[in-house]
Order: C-alpha cells, then sequence, then structure tokens
C-alpha cells in the first residue's frame, strides 16, 4: 500500500513541474486584401450605418472653384501654394493674436505637403482631406532674423514652389536678393512669428531652421481643419500667381 502511495505522489509532483518552452520558428505568410476575399455580412451590418454616414460627410459641398487650382502653375510659387498659404494664415492668426496677442508675420508650408490639386467645381470635405491627408498641427515659431536668413536660403536653395503667405515680398536678383515682410524691409535683428505645421517644425523635409525656435506656440489646431474651415466659410475660391516671388 504505501508503495502505491509513494507512486501516486511521485507523479502527481512529476506533473506539477513546468516544462520550458522555446521558440524555435516564426512563419509568416502575407494575405492580400481585394475583391476576391468575400465579405462578411455580419461585419458589413455593423460597418454600413458608419460608412454611410462617413460618405454623406466628405460628399458635403463646402465651396466652389471656378477653376483648376494646381501646385505646378508658377515658377517657385504657385496658386494653390499661394491659397494653401494665405488661407492658413488667415485660420491661424485670429487663434494666435487670443494666446499671444501678438499676429503671425508670415506663412510656410512645403512644397511636397500639398498632395492633391482641386479641380474646378464644388469643392467637398473629401477634397481637404486629400489636399491634406495628415494629421499636422500648426504651430508658430519665433525666428531669429538669423534663421529667417536661413529660411530664404533654403527657399532659393531648393529651388521648389514652398508655400509663401502674401505677407512675404521676395526678390530674387542675379547676385542675391530683397526681403520684405509685411511691407517692411527685412531687418535682421527682429523676430519674426512664422507659422508652419509640426512636422516642418521638427525638421521634416530638411527645414532645419524651425528647430530650436525663440518660442514655439502651438495653436492645438489641424492644418486639414483650417482648411476645411475656410472652405467652409468661402463661397468662391481665388487663387492666383502674384507678386510675393519677383525673378529678375
Amino acid at each position: 500500500m504505501k508503495l502505491s502511495y509513494l507512486l501516486i505522489l511521485f507523479l502527481a509532483i512529476g506533473s506539477c513541474q513546468k516544462t520550458e518552452k522555446h521558440l524555435s520558428k516564426i512563419t509568416a505568410k502575407n494575405i492580400a486584401i481585394d475583391r476576391t476575399i468575400a465579405s462578411s455580412e455580419k461585419i458589413d451590418r455593423v460597418i454600413n450605418p458608419y460608412k454611410e454616414k462617413l460618405t454623406v460627410e466628405m460628399e458635403q459641398v463646402l465651396c466652389f472653384s471656378p477653376t483648376e487650382i494646381v501646385k505646378s502653375d508658377g515658377n517657385l510659387q504657385s496658386s494653390l501654394g499661394n491659397l494653401m498659404a494665405d488661407m492658413c494664415y488667415e485660420m491661424g492668426n485670429s487663434i494666435y493674436k487670443e494666446k499671444t496677442n501678438e499676429a503671425i508675420d508670415f506663412v510656410m508650408f512645403n512644397h511636397g505637403g500639398i498632395r492633391a490639386n482641386m479641380p474646378a467645381g464644388a469643392i467637398t470635405t473629401e477634397h481637404a482631406f486629400e489636399l491634406m491627408p495628415f494629421e499636422n498641427e500648426l504651430v508658430v515659431t519665433s525666428l531669429s532674423g538669423t534663421k529667417i536668413l536661413e529660411l530664404v536660403d533654403y527657399f532659393v536653395q531648393n529651388k521648389k514652389a514652398h508655400p509663401l503667405s502674401k505677407n512675404i515680398e521676395l526678390t530674387l536678383k542675379e547676385n542675391g536678393y530683397a526681403l520684405k515682410i509685411n511691407g517692411k524691409a527685412f531687418d535682421k535683428n527682429k523676430t519674426y512669428a512664422v507659422l508652419t505645421s509640426d512636422y516642418l517644425q521638427g525638421g521634416g523635409d530638411s527645414m532645419n531652421f524651425f528647430k530650436n525656435p525663440k518660442k514655439l506656440t502651438k495653436l492645438d489646431y489641424k492644418l486639414r481643419d483650417a482648411i476645411i474651415d475656410y472652405f467652409k466659410k468661402t463661397d468662391t475660391l481665388k487663387a492666383h500667381i502674384d507678386n510675393r516671388i519677383i525673378i529678375k
């Protein structure tokens, strides 16, 4: 009898011992998500009400454009780039004034950040999302005169139509340039408030002059929301090439 008890005890103890497991192999495969995969009626019933609501919101007409507005119709500026900079100035400046009692001096974005042209005709919420699909926020950087010179040097050397707001008048000459901000000659001893996106402020697109500003003011306002709000309050979009960039 004792032998039987000992055998049972031995087996019980042995069964309680943990066996160490080691990962020996990882396998994976790609599964293409396309029309060959049948939809689930149960899932569709859950998703469809949200899908229908989103479709209605995306198709909402916000304003009208008499012509197509594009980012490739000028030399170092474009009608769409000018519109984007100017409307963000208008929508962001009031928020900045509430926060600081000061005004934004000008706006600068990057040419690559403009992701779609605006068609002629009705402009919808979907067009705003296509123009700015990212979750970028608007920020204002207080830049020294030295950093403004770096900004202009970047613009000149990069040779792209980076959006600049109409507060800027940059005249490019064979042997240099002349810069006016808000109608006044650039003052290297002054600090300027420049509106941009948080992505560029972090050095995106190699715009390192936005890093380490004298002051950084977050507007808690998405760039896309500024675009949508501007479209909503504007009956007809107006965008054109002007004299903010003059090449002699």
